[in-house]
């Protein structure tokens, strides 16, 4: 399942697709939700969200 970043506050959430009216459920702003998915062994920092590629 991918890994969203909100665009305006960086709240990390995994699901299957963003949310369909584009409100971020940190911030509660409306924004672009932009996929982190990572999907090599460099994105594992051991912070939990290890297919989160934080370069992003």
């Amino acid at each position: 399942m991918p890994w969203w970043k909100c665009e305006k506050c960086g709240y990390t959430f995994q699901a299957a697709v963003p949310p369909d009216d584009s409100r971020c459920p940190s911030c509660q702003e409306t924004c672009t939700f932009k996929d982190v998915t990572c999907y090599i062994p460099e994105c594992d920092l051991g912070d939990g969200k290890e297919h989160v590629d934080h370069r992003l």
